[in-house]
C-alpha cells in the first residue's frame, strides 16, 4: 500500500465516528470552540451583510448561536456528513421562527444552487476532505460573486508528540495527517478565490495522561480514520509502548498535545477581478495578525 493509499481519509469511518460522537461531542470541544471564537472575531474586519450563511461542517452547532447574533437576518444553513450532529444543533434551535436549515452531505459535493451564498463559515473541518481542489470548487460554485468563505483548519504539527510516539512504536499509520497551510493557499488559489489570506497559531492542551488525550479524541470522533490504518484493535503491547514514548515529552507534570491551528479568508472574484497566482497569497502568523486588529 502507497504512502497516498495509507493516509486518505476512509470518509464512511469518519462518518460512523462523528456520528458516535455526536451525543457527548460538546463535551470535549474546547479547542473547536476556541477556534471558532477567533474565527467569528475576525468578522469584526469583515465588511459584510450576508443574506444566507452556510455553515459548513456545523457539527453540533456550536457557533451558530454567534452566527445568529452577528447577522440576525440572515437565513443560516447548518451543512455536515454526520446526521446526528445536526439532530443535535436542531436540538439546540429555537421552535419558533427560526431562519436556520439543516443539510445532510459532503463537503465535496454540496447540494446547493450556484451563486446562492454570501458567506461560508467552515471550522476545523476541511483537514477531514481529502480533495481539497473539490472542496473549494463546491465552496466558490455556491458563492456569489464577492462573498466570503471563512474557515479554519488544522495544520501538520496538530499532534505531532501522539505521532511521534507512534512513529517509535511501529510504521503503520495511526494519527490522521492534516494540510500545510501553504497547501491550503494554494488550493484557494487553484479554485479561483481573490485575495486570500492566510494565518497560522499554535495551540497546547495539557493533559494528566495518554489516556484522558485518547478519551477527548474519541468524544470528538477525531480518532484514526485514516484508510491505512489497522482495522483490528491493534497490540496491548504496542498501545503500552507508545504510552512509554510519549512520556518524553512530559513538562511540568503534564503531557502536551500540539494543535497547529490555520485560519483563512478569501473571497469569490467579481467580474473584472484579476486573479492571483501562489505568490500573492498573504500568510501571517497568528498574533501578528491580532496585534494588528486590537
Amino acid at each position: 500500500m502507497n504512502e497516498v493509499q495509507n493516509y486518505s481519509v476512509d470518509m464512511q469511518s469518519a462518518r460512523r465516528r462523528f456520528s458516535d460522537a455526536a451525543l457527548r461531542y460538546d463535551e470535549h470541544a474546547v479547542v473547536q470552540r476556541h477556534v471558532a471564537s477567533n474565527l467569528l472575531d475576525a468578522l469584526d474586519i469583515m465588511k459584510i451583510d450576508p443574506h444566507r450563511v452556510l455553515d459548513l461542517g456545523s457539527g453540533t452547532g456550536g457557533a451558530v448561536r454567534s452566527l445568529v447574533k452577528r447577522f440576525p437576518r440572515s437565513s443560516i444553513t447548518l451543512l455536515d456528513v454526520a446526521l446526528p450532529m445536526l439532530v443535535q444543533a436542531r436540538s439546540k434551535a429555537p421552535r419558533w421562527r427560526s431562519r436556520q436549515t439543516y443539510v445532510c452531505a459532503h463537503a465535496e459535493r454540496l447540494p446547493l444552487a450556484e451563486n446562492t451564498v454570501d458567506l461560508i463559515f467552515a471550522n476545523l473541518v476541511f483537514h477531514w476532505c481529502d480533495d481539497l481542489d473539490s472542496v473549494f470548487q463546491e465552496c466558490n460554485r455556491v458563492l456569489k460573486p464577492g462573498g466570503l468563505i471563512l474557515f479554519s483548519s488544522l495544520g501538520p504539527d496538530t499532534l505531532r508528540e501522539l505521532r511521534d510516539a507512534w512513529s517509535s512504536t511501529d510504521a503503520a499509520p495511526h494519527v490522521n495527517m492534516f494540510i500545510d497551510m501553504h497547501d491550503v493557499g494554494d488550493a484557494l488559489i487553484r479554485a479561483r478565490f481573490a485575495s486570500p489570506i492566510l494565518e497560522r497559531d499554535t495551540l497546547t492542551v495539557n493533559y494528566d495522561d495518554v489516556y484522558a488525550l485518547m478519551r477527548d479524541l474519541r468524544g470528538l470522533g477525531a480518532t484514526n480514520s485514516l484508510k491505512g490504518r489497522s482495522k483490528g484493535l491493534g497490540s496491548p503491547r504496542a498501545f503500552k509502548r507508545m504510552i512509554e514514548n510519549y512520556e518524553v515529552h512530559r513538562l511540568e507534570e503534564k503531557l502536551p498535545a500540539t494543535i497547529e491551528v490555520v485560519y483563512a479568508h478569501a473571497w469569490s472574484a467579481e467580474q473584472g477581478t484579476r486573479l492571483q497566482d501562489g505568490s500573492t497569497v498573504a500568510t501571517f502568523p497568528f498574533s501578528e495578525i491580532k496585534k494588528r486588529h486590537s
